[in-house]
């Protein structure tokens, strides 16, 4: 299975148009700054058109050796060549009730407590993400930020599990979640509606991996 880098990239049209970008050139523009790992969220569009939207991003990454993980669609996943798949927490679990057949590669999770990270692991997770660690306005209905110490103290409870932090994470803090025990860092808006998705890209690369 291939590992998966630092750095990962949740898509947001929305806010790649509010730029003036479509979410493809922004994608463009970020794996030009070195992203090497894009998750493909967009579940509210149909079916054909997230295809399409999917087949655009696996293609860019392939060029350039990268991942393509797919939200809650192990099929399209599958479909795509993409390989990676990652479950929400409203999605099915453990990953055996998820339908459609599981992604080919690996398997990520949505967690947000010692409970929901053990259920992972156990489930078979290659990685999760943890969330919230920072105020953020696209985690509103998680609870109370958990801050660094509440990512470090979680992070200890699966040490054998990959756990990338998730919410309100810049290029500031990044290096701080990795000193907190992080494995990496997911980020949306950090790069998807900033004015520079490449600079911006090049800048958490530089602060995850220092």
């Amino acid at each position: 299975m291939t590992a998966l880098p630092r750095l990962l990239v949740l898509t947001d049209r929305f806010g790649c148009e509010r730029r003036g970008r479509t979410l493809t050139e922004t994608v463009e523009a970020a794996v030009a700054g070195g992203a090497r790992a894009f998750v493909l969220r967009e579940k509210d569009l149909p079916h054909a058109r997230r295809r399409e939207q999917g087949e655009a991003l696996v293609s860019l990454l392939r060029a350039v050796g990268g991942i393509v993980i797919v939200a809650s669609d192990p099929a399209l996943a599958n479909r795509l060549g993409a390989g990676w798949v990652h479950l929400a927490e409203v999605d099915p679990w453990p990953p055996a009730a998820a339908g459609g057949g599981l992604a080919r590669g690996g398997l990520g999770r949505s967690c947000h407590d010692a409970t929901s990270l053990r259920g992972a692991r156990a489930g078979g997770a290659a990685y999760v993400t943890l969330s919230p660690v920072f105020p953020t306005a696209s985690k509103p209905g998680y609870g109370t930020p958990l801050g660094l110490a509440g990512l470090a103290r979680l992070a200890r409870t699966v040490p054998d599990l990959p756990v990338y932090a998730l919410g309100g994470i810049d290029a500031a803090s990044a290096a701080a979640c990795r000193g907190a025990g992080a494995a990496g860092v997911a980020v949306m808006g950090a790069v998807m509606a900033v004015a520079d998705p490449e600079a911006a890209t090049r800048e958490l690369l530089a602060a995850v991996d220092s």
